[in-house]
């Protein structure tokens, strides 16, 4: 027997096949390192050599979108959704293909084949019945990157399309989850880069289509964010993402996206077409191998918080949160006690999330 033969390097098909078994959310190729699952928030590598340059290439070249194969180099950034077959059973992955330092990488992560349900979530259908419930306007879900936006998007949608009355566009890169027909409910879904060239397109061109409700799937710039302040103040519902850590900072992002002579139209628009802003976070959750419990601060415009987004006074929207219970509203911090009191999270973890960690305390010393 050969000693100094190296490890058998898993195809990509064992490589995902794995990551369904370890209920794994993403899977990292990157040069240099093992291919890496993250598994309920935590990173695990897998039992394997690192990555080359060729073997990448390869795994990538492996999945790249038809029209891409006969090209003579790899993308530099490239989102694609695609299906996998493992077992006899179909699996869909959202795919980032990315170039770092000349090297080519691949982020996958594992779409579920349904919309989880709230209560998987951790969302409270309360709130999800108030969302969803809105006639018009703009309600921005927003937070870091992984914590479940496009996940409550998906949702939401969700429970709009079984509601049924409702003509819904998603204009979205790539698309994650696909949404079943339903008898009193049409949705259409464009990915962009492949049905329309951006998301400004798919708002500007979708609003002709008769919609009800539309989603965007991230608002990054000017024009896309014009567009959806428009579009919510002409009577249709918006739902976006923004990257975010907490509600206070979506209202100024999205101002900041104009130039400084229309930031205060901007305002205006905003504090007339904002509904909601829900910000989210993943926290551990107390046990190991389980999934992560999710924390959400919720802002709901009234008329304080309209006049806070005019009179550009930000910093008054976290004193609206905090005294605005009656209205629906939440702190991040009141979220977090209470995942705390449920024993879904340790004293630790919540306090290191919290933005006042001495206000929290454990459930027997309150």
């Amino acid at each position: 027997m050969d000693s100094a033969r190296p490890p058998q390097q898993p195809g990509l098909d064992q490589l995902l096949q794995t990551m369904v078994d370890v209920e794994a959310s993403d899977l990292h190729l990157v040069v240099g390192y093992r291919p890496t699952y993250r598994v309920h928030g935590r990173l695990r590598a897998a039992e394997t050599v690192p990555l080359d340059d060729a073997r990448a290439q390869s795994l990538i070249l492996s999945i790249l979108p038809e029209r891409l194969r006969g090209t003579p180099q790899l993308p530099k950034n490239l989102d694609f959704s695609l299906a996998f077959a493992i077992q006899g059973t179909a699996h869909r992955f959202r795919a980032n293909v990315f170039s770092a330092q000349g090297k080519p990488g691949l982020c996958l992560r594992h779409i579920p084949d349904e919309v989880p349900s709230l209560e998987w979530l951790g969302f409270p259908r309360s709130v999800a019945d108030r969302l969803v419930a809105t006639a018009n306007g703009l309600i921005i879900i927003t937070g870091i990157t992984g914590s479940g936006k496009s996940t409550t998007l998906a949702a939401l949608v969700s429970l709009l399309n079984d509601a049924g009355g409702n003509r819904i566009i998603t204009v979205e890169e790539p698309i994650e989850y696909v949404y079943p027909l339903r008898a009193d409910s049409v949705v259409t879904q464009r990915e962009v880069g492949t049905d329309v060239d951006s998301f400004y397109d798919g708002l500007k061109y979708g609003l002709r289509q008769d919609p009800d409700v539309v989603l965007v799937g991230e608002i990054r710039d000017r024009d896309t964010a014009q567009m959806a302040l428009s579009a919510a103040e002409t009577g249709h519902l918006i739902l976006t993402t923004m990257h975010t850590k907490d509600a206070k900072g979506a209202v100024t992002r999205l101002i900041d996206l104009f130039p400084a002579d229309a930031q205060d139209d901007a305002r205006t628009q905003l504090s007339l077409s904002l509904r909601y802003v829900i910000s989210q976070r993943l926290v551990p959750s107390v046990a190991e191998g389980q999934k992560r419990a999710l924390a959400l601060e919720i802002l709901v415009v009234n008329d304080g918080v309209r006049a806070a987004i005019r009179a550009g006074k930000v910093e008054k929207i976290d004193t609206a949160i905090q005294t605005g219970k009656r209205d629906g509203m939440l702190t991040l911090d009141e979220s977090l006690q209470t995942l705390l009191s449920a024993g879904r999270v340790s004293l630790e973890t919540a306090r290191h999330f919290a933005k006042d960690p001495d206000h929290l305390a454990a459930p027997s010393a309150r």
